[in-house]
């Protein structure tokens, strides 16, 4: 699990310099690397590399050219480079005779024992699904140990193609395997051989074999650099299927293969080569407490070119195009009828401090428009949505257009009067249709925008409609108590940071979004708790230095539900709360309670929806040091369900002056939720309102609705916890949704 880099541009630079200074004393020689009729050497050196990573084997190989074998050749005589599984063609999980793509949370501990965790209550078997990197990574190993089972060579070195040789690595394993050779020499002396490992965080459960070797039982991660015998990669294929993250399942099968390490790890991994893996594990362990910091999630990105046009049929793919521009860090306003005049008038007057930085179906955006644009920003990107299956030749300049835009007529396929394509094509070069049945969306529009390729599937959503903005409201004002005092936010791609922004209002939906005979109503009234409808949580979350449990939730004979955080000891935290949690998700609606918080400073109080994959988030909540006021917030990340943007410390929260203390009587606190707006209500009158873009986009996926009692880790935003005046509670007589 490698996630550290180096990401700045001069601390890169020095990372490099320091990595070439370990050859200015001539190439060393490895002797036991080397071709030819060598039963007692390492013939063959595999590189797994992505075929789109073209750089990083550029990069390998300046590292295998700096190194000798034997004969005095440059290791890279004895490379071939093994193309990887790209884990963007990988549209499900597998589960074959190969690989199982789920493994549990005994797995992990297994290798990697937590100090605070002895066991995690009941939790060990908790399934975990792999990601598609992790799937990717498995399966190209997995194919690796085919090639070698299948050669006639008996060693040979594998290796990942962001990794370096340490200074003195040739020495280190000349040594190692002249002990390892000592004996017959004609047989495999082992199965595998670490070369590059980490060892687990209470360390690696080893018998040491010699002060150069030891034998693993278990502890060990990564597995970026490793000698493999032909016997041993035969043994390992029967060994299959891989269950988890691949160098999680091998150390369950160090008991049955022959496994020998270094003492140090010889190979590490490369700092200035950013890792675009995501691991599976880290959200559970989060869940269970092991993680007990939290640190701002950034969102990184180099400057994207623009600003972006896209435009084409309704149904060719543009609410997913725009939701696309947004996962890469773009500022998207889309599938509207209109611009807000202040926006508009910026765009064409090319001022600075305009809030979008692309622009996808927009209705007043015609023809002329532009080509309008197209002569004002000369850097701006034209995008053309169309049906149809990809074509290499999508990037329009030169012949590739006579490609997909001939023998067009009267329109040009996309619903634009013909010609204007070509139009734009003698302004700029920058045009680009896009089809939308394209196997591999990501990758023209990351090769036409000259930006990374995302870890995360192109999103699926289906087009909606175009929405008017509300009448009289292009320059609208917001709606909400005088008293509201915003709060320090995120700073991320889907926040605007101009205070004078007012957002843009959408007319509603026609009929009533909160009503209908086909939305589902909920009424808990705590005269029991239903548990087809809620569950009580048995985690945390780091920030929260309380851990839920179950016991803390409680209904007394007035039908009314107590949420109790008290002082109790537990191996990941040292107090203990309560959680009630909707076991469905939905999407829109009204989502009330009636609550009394606890009013004990360190505490927080929260009614509120969440989901993670992408996080998006809306709250209520109640700081313990002070309940004449109301916290309200949204957290946003673009994608689709799955999609890992987890970005968002802060999110963009603001306070409300209630006029009366919370925790002194109920009172009923609601969220209203559209595709338009999110309003606020408290005992029925709006407290607070958000438009789209005011200043976040309104979450669109489905959240469940949660309420909670929980100890901030900050004291900046809660206070410092006043122990003195545990246990506390928080009263809850009612929650009340239509969805």
């Amino acid at each position: 699990m490698n996630t550290a880099t180096y990401s700045g541009l001069l601390d890169r630079l020095l990372y490099r310099l320091i990595l070439r200074s370990r050859y200015l004393g001539g190439n060393p020689t490895c002797e036991c690397l080397g071709t030819g009729e060598l039963l007692d050497a390492v013939q063959r050196i595999y590189v797994i590399n992505l075929d789109r990573q073209g750089y990083r084997w550029r990069q390998m190989q300046g590292e295998l050219q700096s190194v000798r074998d034997r004969s005095g050749r440059p290791l890279t005589a004895m490379t071939r480079r093994f193309s990887a599984v790209d884990a963007r063609y990988l549209l499900g999980p597998p589960d074959s005779e190969e690989l199982q793509p789920y493994y549990s949370l005994a797995d992990q501990l297994f290798v990697d024992p937590h100090p605070l965790l002895g066991t995690v209550g009941g939790n060990e078997g908790q399934r975990i699904l792999m990601t598609r990197q992790e799937v990717a990574v498995a399966l190209s190993h997995i194919a690796v140990w085919k090639t070698v089972a299948a050669g006639n060579l008996p060693y040979t070195l594998v290796l990942e193609d962001d990794v370096y040789f340490r200074r003195g690595f040739t020495r280190t394993l000349d040594r190692a395997w002249a002990e390892l050779m000592a004996g017959d020499g004609q047989a495999a002396a082992f199965d595998l051989l670490y070369l590059s490992f980490m060892e687990a965080r209470m360390g690696a459960d080893r018998v040491s074999v010699s002060e150069l070797v030891f034998r693993p039982r278990r502890g060990l991660w990564y597995l970026s650099g490793y000698v493999l015998s032909a016997r041993g990669a035969q043994r390992l294929l029967d060994l299959l299927p891989v269950r988890g993250p691949v160098d999680l399942w091998i150390n369950h099968q160090f008991e049955n293969l022959d496994v020998i390490a270094t003492q140090q790890s010889i190979i590490e991994q490369r700092l200035d080569c950013p890792s675009a893996n995501s691991y599976s594990i880290l959200p559970v362990l989060s869940k269970v407490g092991v993680l007990t910091l939290e640190r701002p999630l950034l969102f990184k990105t180099r400057p994207l070119p623009g600003p972006v046009f896209a435009f084409g049929k309704q149904g060719s793919g543009l609410t997913a195009l725009a939701m696309a521009l947004s996962m890469l860090g773009y500022r998207c306003c889309s599938d509207v009828t209109d611009l807000p005049v202040s926006e508009r008038d910026k765009l064409f007057a090319k001022k600075r401090r305009r809030v979008f930085d692309a622009y996808v179906n927009v209705g007043s955006l015609g023809p002329r428009d532009y080509l309008e644009l197209a002569k004002t920003y000369r850097t701006a990107r034209f995008i053309i949505t169309e049906e149809g299956e990809g074509d290499e030749a999508g990037l329009q300049g030169g012949d590739s257009k006579n490609a997909l835009c001939g023998g067009r007529s009267s329109d040009d396929g996309v619903g634009l009067p013909s010609g204007l394509v070509d139009q734009l094509q003698q302004i700029s070069r920058n045009v680009l249709i896009f089809p939308t049945r394209d196997r591999d969306k990501w990758e023209l529009l990351c090769r036409f925008l000259g930006c990374d390729y995302p870890t995360d599937q192109y999103p699926q959503c289906k087009d909606e409609p175009q929405r008017k903005l509300a009448m009289g409201c292009h320059e609208n004002g917001r709606q909400f108590s005088s008293s509201a005092r915003p709060l320090m936010s995120d700073s991320s791609p889907w926040i605007v940071p101009q205070k004078d922004w007012p957002g843009i209002r959408l007319c509603e939906a026609s009929g009533d979004p909160m009503g209908g005979s086909s939305r589902r109503k909920v009424c808990e009234r705590f005269r029991g708790l239903d548990r087809t409808l809620w569950v009580l949580r048995d985690d945390t979350f780091p920030s929260n230095l309380a851990l839920f449990r179950p016991g803390n939730f409680s209904i007394g004979r007035d039908s009314v539900a107590r949420l109790t955080l008290q002082k109790e000891g537990t191996p990941v935290r040292e107090y203990t709360s309560a959680s009630i949690c909707s076991r469905e998700r939905y999407r829109y609606g009204r989502f009330g309670a009636e609550v009394k918080p606890a009013n004990v400073p360190g505490l927080i109080t929260g009614v509120f929806l969440h989901r993670n994959s992408p996080r998006q988030e809306i709250d209520v909540e109640f700081l313990g040091r002070d309940t004449t006021k109301l916290l309200l917030n949204v957290y946003y990340n673009p994608g689709d369900d799955g999609a890992r943007m987890e970005y968002g410390y802060r999110g963009t929260p603001v306070l409300i002056e209630l006029g009366f203390d919370a925790s002194e009587t109920f009172h009923r606190y609601e969220i209203e939720w559209s595709p338009a707006s999110i309003r606020w209500r408290v005992d029925g009158r709006l407290a607070y309102e958000r438009v789209n873009w005011d200043p976040t986009p309104i979450p669109h996926l489905p959240m469940q609705l949660n309420v909670n009692l929980w100890h901030s880790r900050s004291e900046e935003l809660a206070g410092q916890l006043a122990g003195g005046e545990l246990p506390a509670q928080t009263e809850l007589r009612a929650i009340e949704l239509l969805a």
